[in-house]
């Protein structure tokens, strides 16, 4: 890749893939008989390390279990890990494709939190993904957002300075680190902004033929 090529470095969850299926963790909280309050609460508060390739799935979904005082037994671990993974697995066709049409501009890759196991499966569902220029999967680098390590790893896989990235990211607090270490930074709300600040981000003649619009 060129030294002087742009990248654009997108999240996936909350920007090209969808967030969790609506009533995921209250029916994952019913499935182990656990109230649905202290079963998000066990589940978010436990998730970083799990997140950041520090835990396995079962070492997670143990410690999940443990907290809301319920049996962390094998079958039980599997049948949360596996609904867990299916609540995560959708995208949004249109971002899918937008990216897809970006990479005859820009350096396209992705840095997303998402635990070594789910990315196995998405990667397996959504074999597109690779034919981006990185990816950087928290559970695969052992870095999550905001990790600055998880940015510095991106520097270095695409052997680009931080100015020659803009990170897109629905979290603003990602956003700031991002800018912390140089990058330019969007804070995601839909596509067509996106386009726009894109559009203005890159440099004078990789602007795309009006027809090829999204």
């Amino acid at each position: 890749m060129p030294a002087d090529r742009r990248i654009v470095l997108f999240d996936l969850y909350g920007v090209i893939a969808l967030h969790q299926r609506p009533g995921a963790l209250t029916r994952m909280a019913a499935s182990c008989d656990a109230p649905a309050d202290a079963f998000a609460e066990a589940y978010w508060d436990l998730r970083p390390p799990y997140d950041a390739g520090r835990q396995t799935a079962p070492e997670y979904w143990a410690a999940v279990l443990r907290r809301l005082s319920r049996p962390a037994d094998p079958r039980t671990v599997e049948e949360l890990r596996l609904t867990d993974i299916d609540s995560w697995s959708r995208v949004d066709g249109r971002m899918v494709a937008f990216t897809q049409s970006l990479r005859g501009r820009a350096g396209v890759a992705v840095l997303s939190n998402i635990p070594a196991d789910h990315a196995d499966a998405f990667l397996a569902a959504q074999p597109w993904l690779r034919n981006l220029d990185h990816l950087a999967l928290s559970g695969k680098i052992r870095a999550a957002k905001p990790d600055p390590a998880a940015f510095h790893h991106c520097v270095s896989a695409l052997r680009t300075p931080p100015a020659g990235f803009l990170f897109v990211d629905d979290r603003e607090e990602n956003v700031r680190a991002a800018r912390a270490l140089g990058m330019s930074g969007h804070v995601f709300t839909g596509l067509d902004e996106l386009v726009e600040v894109i559009d203005a981000w890159l440099p004078a003649g990789t602007q795309p033929p009006a027809s090829s619009a999204p």
